[in-house]
């Protein structure tokens, strides 16, 4: 009996001491390590846009545009006094921006930006069909402006036994090159036939040239090549210069006008001056 009773006693206190144990160590041992929390960001910190010299470029670009761009500007005018045309051209003076705004509402007109460098800058009241065929105009204007760069070169070559046909076609040819601005380069190579002039090939750029009078001139004036068995030379446009020397001259024989120069790469004609 004392030993049924002692051994109670001691499961009992087993129990006490694990009750006690989990009770006080258990939180620590299930939960973990407490997870670190996240200081908190500052308020005055905020998004800013990365610079790039590319980004300001583009917007430069997109403003230029904007400014030159032939469209109405509404009602958004920004000058108080500005100098008004009507929609036929007649000047109807400085106006009050509201005077003008009203003007706009009475006779349905648009109202566009002629020349903001003006004091005070110059506006003009157009129809949407004025400002539509304004903008066709300008459009067609830029399309047949020549666009900057390098000027490219054409080449052709052919035999000083060409017949007259061929000749005059490709005369043809380079006269639309040349008016494209772009340089002609060419080559005529020595005709198989023995009795042939030994000046025939230079003779043929020569008349080439004389077809195109008030329009190309020699850039580089025929040299031969291949030890004499051909001869090169390169036409290019006249300058603005040069075509108004020719036309204020217009007697001047077309040979004189466009076969000059000193044979040198990029040496105009001799034209008058």
């Amino acid at each position: 009996m004392a030993a049924l009773f002692l051994k109670k006693l001691t499961l009992q206190t087993v129990k006490t001491e694990n009750y006690c144990i989990r009770r006080c160590l258990g939180k620590y041992i299930l939960q973990g390590p407490a997870p670190t929390q996240q200081p908190p960001r500052p308020s005055c910190l905020i998004h800013a846009k990365a610079f790039s010299t590319e980004d300001t470029q583009d917007e430069m670009t997109k403003k230029k545009k904007n400014e030159t761009a032939f469209s109405s500007v509404g009602r958004k005018i920004n000058e108080r006094i500005i100098h008004v045309l009507d929609e036929q051209g007649n000047d109807l003076g400085h106006m009050h921006r509201a005077n003008v705004i009203r003007l706009m509402a009475e006779r349905d007109l648009r109202l566009v930006k002629r020349d903001a460098s003006a004091e005070p800058p110059q506006y003009q009241l157009l129809t949407g069909a004025q400002i539509h065929q304004e903008r066709l105009r300008l459009r067609e204007a830029e399309r047949a402006a020549p666009k900057p760069g390098p000027t490219l070169t054409k080449e052709l070559t052919f035999s000083s036994n060409i017949g007259q046909h061929d000749l005059d076609t490709k005369s043809k040819q380079i006269q639309q090159w040349i008016e494209k601005k772009y340089k002609v380069q060419i080559t005529v190579k020595k005709g198989k036939s023995a009795d042939e002039p030994e000046d025939k090939m230079e003779e043929m750029c020569n008349r080439i040239v004389q077809t195109m009078s008030g329009i190309a001139t020699f850039s580089s004036r025929p040299q031969p090549i291949r030890g004499g068995k051909a001869v090169m030379c390169v036409l290019r446009p006249l300058s603005k210069k040069e075509e108004a020397a020719w036309k204020a001259a217009p007697d001047t024989p077309r040979r004189d006008a466009l076969n000059g120069g000193d044979g040198k790469d990029g040496a105009s004609g001799v034209l008058p001056q």
